[in-house]
């Protein structure tokens, strides 16, 4: 059964059927499904999720881009929600310089403070780096986030970058980006990067894969990752959905 590793179903995109889609997921050779937090307010709906489904676990943190609304308060209240006993993870948390919102040093601070959450609380973390290349790594490295433990979500930059993750033992999320035509150097990072250490991911409701590409994106598309993987390393399908389930459920203690 597919393990999706990240995905945003607390998302306005999926208001007007998030209560037929989500449970059709099962049906369609899904079985588990990580509903990550970005905000606050999203992972105050994702413990709804949570509670709702099953199937659905959760990853609290704040998204780079967000992490100008965390405050004291807020932040204890974030490391308390981690011990949930359906939340399996923090995140996503890190560093994107994109859209460069809040100013880099906002987004360094939080960041740092989520990485030692997470130590704190005993969690593994879904990482965010986007633009952000060697300040994430550098981060990572200065608080020693080899102890820590994660995946590093949505895996853009290159071989030589997966060589220092995977250095430090993370996981790589793959997600729809891989089926893209102009993916090329995600490919050979995905070719170089042992099956062991890869995870399935949409990260819904962005980044369809072919060919949806540009459509709203769910969990249903995750075969089309999988058989792109399983073509880049020269595997069968079953052994890519089976491989990666079982790497998830490792990471994710489940």
């Amino acid at each position: 059964m597919i393990f999706e590793s990240h995905a945003h179903y607390d998302d306005d995109a999926f208001d007007e059927d998030r209560d037929t889609l989500l449970p059709s997921l099962l049906e369609n050779g899904i079985a588990t499904v990580i509903n990550v937090g970005a905000s606050i307010g999203s992972c105050k709906t994702t413990i709804e999720l949570m509670e709702k489904y099953p199937f659905v676990y959760g990853a609290m943190g704040v998204h780079p881009s967000e992490t100008a609304e965390l405050n004291e308060e807020n932040f204890k209240w974030l490391q308390e929600q981690c011990a949930l006993e359906k939340v399996v993870a923090v995140g996503e948390i890190g560093l994107d310089y994109y859209w460069n919102e809040p100013e880099p040093i906002i987004q360094k601070k939080w960041f740092e403070r989520q990485l030692e959450m997470a130590r704190e609380v005993k969690l593994p973390v879904i990482i965010h780096s986007r633009d952000a290349a060697k300040d994430t790594l550098d981060i990572m490295k200065n608080l020693h986030a080899e102890e820590i433990g994660g995946v590093i979500h949505c895996f853009s930059y290159t071989k030589e970058m997966a060589r220092e993750y995977l250095n430090m033992d993370y996981y790589f999320g793959i997600g729809g980006v891989i089926t893209f035509k102009n993916a090329k150097k995600l490919k050979e990072a995905v070719e170089y990067i042992p099956i062991e250490k890869i995870l399935l991911e949409t990260d819904s409701p962005y980044l369809a894969p072919e060919p949806n590409r540009g459509k709203r994106n769910s969990s249903l598309n995750l075969p089309y990752v999988a058989k792109e993987i399983a073509a880049i390393k020269n595997m069968n399908y079953d052994e890519v959905v089976e491989i990666t389930e079982q790497n998830a459920r490792r990471l994710f203690r489940l």
